[in-house]
């Protein structure tokens, strides 16, 4: 889809886009350290998107009606087109950082640091609100949740064992990702699949009954949805994980991301038609009810909690990753403590060492405080942060395809109108997060660009010379 070329094609024209070549000095080949085919590729992208959100998903959108499923379509056309975007840059530039890589190629340290930057700050904070969030769907089956500090260890747990997965090497952190997102996909495709022969319009409820026009009901129901599509840069953030990444990004990130549309878009569908929209409105588990329905009892709420707590430890091993790749890329070239740049079996181990640590006292924190209010501020200033790298790599690949890299004017016309869908899409993530998250997403920034001048003038600093010397 993407490809530059291969051995039996024709030498690429002048036209073409550079391609980078970069040799990683910190990488190593033992039998722990794997590059991902394009199967793994595609379930990294699959599993970071599908967290465990959707399993609450319909009843959150319920309230506006039918019209949320429009919504829905809305927003897969523009994370495809983001997901393009990915792939585009990815055939031109295929090493690990992904939105790094690109923002800091196309304008500079100061943009790559503050991609590179943002999108750290959303790893380890989203890492610790996805461990709490299935601490919830845990206690379904082990009663964990009566007591604070069990509570507080069992979502330690369910952090430090994907990072044990990462530190185990890149072999296994693949195994681990291709079978949870397998095993994570049996339940939610039997809703999706099978609710549909217990489909029964008469249950879909009225198609706006959010008191708002059609288009503000689309935009109503999108700001809650907006979110869902957050993971779409894996594959590109993993690159220089990925074999013939460029070729396989692109298609990892367009399968995946596609692919998990899907899901999205049948599971809410069979849910809206078996659940009756006055129940569904008010119901905690709507996938737990949809089983319910179709089949009868109430094994369902079990089923439920196995799926998403499979599905979440799967996204943990997979941002945990994802975690570490960004500050190594950006520590490779002097932007972030060197520290950052040591790897054993195929992994940044000190990047994970380092975000697990942030995300376990950022979750210790959120149990000794009491309340979640602190912590959910910092979940939404996550969101403004995700959308930030993203904005940057819409605009390197509008960057250079202003600078004249197109081969020919149809292919510039297609590749121009995807970026501007891409652009509109991160734009409209950030407006989504609020303006309270915005706020304090920029001062996380501006925190950065702090750490942004040490790091500068460390790299600009000469040693005196003897002569030179008091």
């Amino acid at each position: 889809m993407h490809s530059t070329g291969t051995v039996h094609q024709p030498a690429p024209a002048p036209a073409e886009p550079p391609t980078v070549t970069v040799e990683d000095p910190h990488g190593d080949t033992g039998r722990h350290a794997r590059r991902f085919g394009l199967p793994v590729a595609t379930a990294l992208v699959m599993g970071n998107i599908i967290g465990g959100g959707i399993f609450l998903l319909p009843a959150s959108i319920a309230p506006f009606g039918t019209v949320s499923l429009v919504a829905f379509v809305v927003l897969t056309v523009g994370a495809i087109a983001l997901a393009l975007v990915f792939g585009r840059l990815a055939a031109r530039d295929p090493r690990t950082g992904g939105p790094y890589v690109y923002a800091r190629e196309a304008f500079g340290d100061f943009a790559g640091f503050l991609a590179a930057w943002s999108y750290w700050i959303t790893t380890w904070v989203s890492n610790a609100a996805l461990a709490v969030a299935a601490v919830g769907y845990l206690d379904v089956l082990i009663p964990v949740g009566g007591h604070r500090w069990t509570a507080c260890l069992a979502a330690l747990a369910l952090q430090w064992l994907p990072a044990l997965a990462n530190f185990a090497g890149t072999r296994y952190v693949g195994a681990v990702q291709l079978v949870s997102t397998v095993l994570k996909f049996v339940p939610l495709l039997l809703v999706a699949v099978g609710g549909l022969f217990f489909f029964d319009p008469d249950r879909l409820g009225p198609f706006n009954t959010g008191g708002h026009s059609a288009v503000g009901a689309v935009s109503a129901s999108a700001a809650l949805l907006l979110f869902s599509y957050l993971g779409v840069e894996s594959a590109a953030v993993s690159a220089g994980e990925v074999k013939d990444a460029r070729r396989n990004v692109g298609r990892a990130t367009v399968i995946g991301t596609a692919g998990a549309a899907v899901v999205y878009l049948l599971g809410t569908l069979s849910v809206f038609g078996t659940v009756p929209h006055d129940r569904l409105v008010t119901s905690t588990a709507p996938f737990s009810d949809a089983v319910d329905t179709m089949f009868g009892g109430s094994w369902g709420g079990t089923a439920v909690a196995l799926a998403a707590l499979v599905s979440m430890t799967g996204c943990l091993n997979g941002w945990t990753l994802l975690s570490a790749q960004t500050p190594y890329a950006a520590a490779r070239d002097g932007l972030f403590p060197s520290a950052f740049t040591r790897r054993r079996r195929g992994v940044p181990t000190v990047g994970v060492g380092v975000t697990v640590v942030l995300a376990s006292l950022l979750t210790m924190y959120n149990y000794l405080s009491g309340s979640g209010k602190v912590f959910e501020v910092l979940v939404l200033v996550t969101t403004f942060t995700a959308t930030v790298p993203y904005l940057l790599a819409a605009a390197a690949q509008l960057f250079h395809l202003v600078r004249g890299e197109a081969v020919d004017r149809a292919r510039l016309v297609r590749d121009s109108v995807i970026t501007a869908v891409a652009a509109a899409f991160s734009v409209w993530l950030m407006a989504g997060a609020g303006y309270a998250a915005v706020y304090q997403g920029v001062l996380f920034l501006f925190a950065g660009i702090l750490v942004y001048a040490v790091m500068a003038a460390r790299r600009q600093r000469k040693p005196a010379s003897p002569v030179e010397a008091p």
